[in-house]
């Protein structure tokens, strides 16, 4: 069997396809074999490859740059033999889901690469918090994945008027995505979730205690996860996941589980978040000015629809909040933009300055 029908028969599984094909065959002409990552730890990765599942060394692909180093989803040329095996390169990535490392420096973090689904848990077993979910929605639609929302937990909220307004809350701030509760105590719309998962790769996103772990054994069919219980008083967990770990469902598609997330930084994901927002893109498209600010200036669509009350002030002051924050991420590394920035400080400075001076002059 050559090597490209091997690849075929054992990487199917994990994704493995035609295109995946022609992007590897510089790579198998010089001797290298095709393998999906399935988990990366400490300079050491496992990889999925048409002989099994192997240990290889990722030295030669540990670049300075944070958002090219390995991660679990990538494609990789690995050495057909040797001890230890090396991973030499790995392909162009289809999608890759980035985050901010933390709101003080640049860097980007990358979480998972080739996904084509973004699950973002949500647990019902606490207060929603729809702008961490905006924040999850902003990352997962600028990374290229399609994002769904899984209310988890959802036998915990046994009125069913109850948990329809939850769903509700919810779709209101994910325009575009599908929001599903489920229980994997109960069984409940895990059926669904499945078939949605069942082709193509899906990331699970979510804090801790949010039921991922729960959740990736109930799509396993097995308990492939430890799970932790949960603090009744705010519904927090310890990290289950430490690391992130691909499986090949039993339905079909391969499922990326993850740790809990403590922060969600965005970076450089103007298009996601426009994207989570779209009905104030919508209404900015139909303000008199072009560069309309949407605080104080005449023909505003956007204020206009915020006093008549179509468009809730949580949701503008939410987006407002994250175009700032990556605005700044982007400005650390953008010398134009940090120019631009402070220009605009300097401006609304001044017209402050001015605004105060006229109105000592009115009560004179």
């Amino acid at each position: 069997m050559s090597l490209t029908s091997a690849a075929h028969t054992a990487l199917t599984p994990y994704g493995w396809d035609d295109a995946w094909s022609a992007e590897f065959a510089p790579h198998a002409a010089q001797g290298l074999v095709p393998g999906r990552v399935v988990r990366v730890d400490r300079g050491q990765c496992d990889i999925a490859t048409p002989d099994g599942t192997v240990r290889a060394d990722t030295t030669y692909v540990t670049p300075h740059d944070p958002l090219r180093v390995l991660c679990t989803g990538d494609w990789a040329a690995v050495d057909a033999v040797g001890s230890p095996r090396y991973v030499r390169s790995y392909l162009p990535r289809r999608t890759a889901f980035v985050r901010s490392t933390s709101s003080s420096r640049s860097e980007g973090q990358i979480l998972a690469a080739n996904v084509d689904h973004a699950v973002i848990a949500v647990s019902l077993a606490v207060e929603l918090d729809l702008a961490r979910v905006e924040r999850f929605l902003a990352l997962a639609w600028e990374s290229g994945a399609q994002p769904l929302v899984v209310l988890t937990k959802s036998d915990l909220v046994p009125d069913p008027v109850g948990l329809s307004y939850l769903v509700e809350d919810v779709e209101t701030v994910a325009p575009g995505v599908q929001v599903l509760p489920v229980s994997s105590a109960t069984g409940e719309g895990v059926d669904v979730l499945a078939a949605v998962v069942g082709s193509g790769t899906s990331v699970l996103l979510g804090v801790s205690g949010a039921g991922k772990s729960t959740l990736a054994n109930a799509l396993l069919g097995e308990d492939a996860m430890e799970v932790q219980a949960t603090r009744d008083v705010d519904g927090k967990g310890r990290h289950t996941t430490t690391t992130r770990n691909l499986f090949v469902l039993p339905g079909g598609g391969t499922l990326i589980d993850t740790p809990g997330l403590r922060g969600v930084g965005l970076y450089d994901a103007e298009a996601g978040v426009g994207q989570v927002f779209s009905e104030i893109e919508e209404l900015a498209s139909r303000c008199r000015f072009h560069d309309c600010a949407h605080e104080t200036e005449p023909g505003c669509a956007v204020l206009a629809a915020l006093e008549d009350g179509s468009l809730p002030e949580r949701r503008l002051e939410s987006y407002r909040k994250l175009l700032r924050e990556n605005q700044r991420i982007v400005a650390k590394t953008d010398a134009r933009l940090r120019a631009e920035i402070l220009k605009d400080w300097k401006r609304k400075g001044a017209e402050g300055r001015a605004a105060m001076e006229a109105k000592r002059g009115r009560t004179r």
